[in-house]
């Protein structure tokens, strides 16, 4: 098992576009928007780090982020045809049925219809000059068609687009088309065409346009109007389709998540240090198996010894002291017999004569005046030399007792101590049973087994606590209790601290 000492967290975080092209199409933008894919790539590194007794384990998880982003212009295909489901049969774009509106209108059919084909199409009659419904002006006639679009989930904008096939038998006569976009009533776009104004011989043609817009739509009104100035035969119109285009953006995000390990070992040889560790695992757990057939491992953890106690290794250390009792006389005996070998040599005794020398010149420093004495009948001089040559012996001695500093001897329980720690092995110290035992051999060695026989124990304070209990939901205050219980107890560790500092 790998023991983990700590982590190291680094966190990069790199984004990029994968594509030229930018979206550029938001709730605001009038019209249609260009097609285009975006993708955008955000990845997330996070490196770890365990370090461990011979090596370390990189690993590093990146996890990538992909964001798609494609922009479409979808068509609603034609919102008058009645297989759409957008109208009902009577206000469908082929004229079969008047669509209902403003002023008098007509709808003839066969020759009546002139170029528009044999069925049904729909005339304005009327000659008068007002304003529509939608809000345009020289209007005599109008059809007008209401369509609920609200499935199709307009929201980035788009553009209306429209095809009209119209005959104008009287060049005075006009005709125009108009269609009014909302989100609910809200008006989101309004837009006129007019398909043939008066005085344009313009006979039989077939006309498209559109409007753009932005934003949410719901709901389109279809106006088609004009006037018939001579009330001879108005304008005829015919197969009306409206299409609507519009911006759809579609954001797709994917995430995968990778992550890889590398080992790096401390030097020396990997190849050895690797077998040192896989000896050492299953050397120290059990290779256990599963139902389903899958393996791992399961440490090993040795019994504790029960009999081991502060007096089993006592006795233990006794057993030994006898044995290192005897080798330390050996030990002593040929240090005796060694010791006199230095004081053999007889260059130790040269510098007796110094002092000598060191003596004759006291004598030169008396004044003149005394009278001198007899050197023959002072002895001084003849004495003083062995006391100097004894002075420079004890010199010489402590220089060497200085020089050579004897070491303070193991007791019996240190050397009995240090055998049974030897015992153990380079390995087997590291054992939880001999690391409890060196435990203890420290405490007979500081013979601490009574150390806590002295202690004083602290005792709880006389009724301080009560068998009485509070009511649920409700809390009574009580003055005189918050008094002993915060002002009775400041008081009581105000007498500990002083009788510490007392004693």
């Amino acid at each position: 098992m790998r023991n983990l000492l700590y982590w190291v967290w680094l966190c990069i975080l790199v984004s990029w576009p994968s594509s030229l092209r930018a979206v550029d199409c938001s709730t605001d933008t009038v019209g249609l928007c260009s097609p285009t894919i975006e993708e955008i790539i955000d990845e997330t590194s996070t490196e770890t780090v365990q370090y461990e007794a011979d090596g370390y384990t990189v690993t590093t998880e990146t996890i990538t982020n992909t964001t798609t982003t494609t922009v479409a212009n979808e068509d609603s295909s034609d919102i008058l045809d009645g297989d759409n489901d957008f109208v009902a049969t009577g206000k469908e774009g082929d004229m079969d049925v008047d669509w209902g509106g403003q002023g008098s209108a007509n709808m003839p059919s066969g020759s009546g219809c002139y170029n528009l084909g044999t069925d049904k199409c729909a005339q304005i009659t009327g000659s008068g000059n007002s304003t529509s419904t939608m809000g345009v002006s020289g209007m005599g006639t109008t059809f007008i068609n209401t369509v609920d679009i609200s499935d199709l989930d307009i929201t980035h904008g788009g553009k209306t687009n429209y095809t009209i096939k119209v005959d104008k038998q009287d060049a005075q006569d006009r005709i125009y088309m108009h269609i009014t976009g909302k989100n609910g009533n809200t008006l989101v776009f309004s837009g006129t065409d007019i398909l043939s104004e008066s005085g344009v011989a313009s006979g039989y043609q077939a006309y498209e346009g559109g409007f753009d817009f932005a934003g949410t739509l719901t709901t389109l009104v279809i106006e088609v109007g004009g006037r018939d100035i001579n009330l001879a035969i108005g304008p005829l119109f015919d197969d009306v389709t409206v299409n609507i285009l519009y911006n759809t953006i579609n954001t797709i995000v994917q995430q995968s998540i990778t992550s890889v390990e590398m080992w790096v070992a401390y030097g020396g040889s990997t190849e050895t240090e690797t077998i040192t560790i896989v000896e050492n695992i299953f050397d120290n757990n059990n290779v256990m198996e599963t139902p389903e057939g899958d393996m791992y491992f399961e440490p090993e953890f040795d019994e504790p010894d029960m009999n081991m106690s502060y007096e089993t290794v006592e006795m233990e250390m006794d057993f030994e002291m006898p044995e290192m009792e005897m080798n330390m006389e050996i030990a002593t005996v040929e240090m005796e017999m060694e010791m006199p070998e230095p004081d053999m040599e007889p260059e130790m005794e040269e510098p007796v004569n110094e002092p000598e020398t060191e003596t004759k010149p006291e004598p030169a420093d008396e004044p003149a005046d005394e009278p001198k004495k007899d050197v023959a009948e002072e002895p001084e001089p003849e004495e003083s030399a062995p006391e100097a040559d004894e002075n420079e012996d004890k010199q010489e001695d402590k220089g060497k007792a200085e020089e050579k500093p004897v070491k303070k001897p193991e007791s019996k329980k240190e050397k009995a101590a240090k055998k049974i720690v030897k015992k153990m092995g380079d390995k087997g110290r590291y054992d939880s049973q001999n690391q409890l035992k060196t435990l203890i051999v420290m405490q007979v060695l500081g013979n601490t087994k009574t150390f806590f026989d002295t202690q004083q124990q602290l005792n709880d304070r006389a009724g301080f606590f009560s068998d009485e209990s509070l009511p649920d939901a409700f809390i009574s205050d009580n003055n005189i209790a918050s008094y002993f219980l915060f002002a009775g107890s400041d008081g009581l560790m105000n007498e500990m601290v002083m009788q510490q500092w007392q004693k």
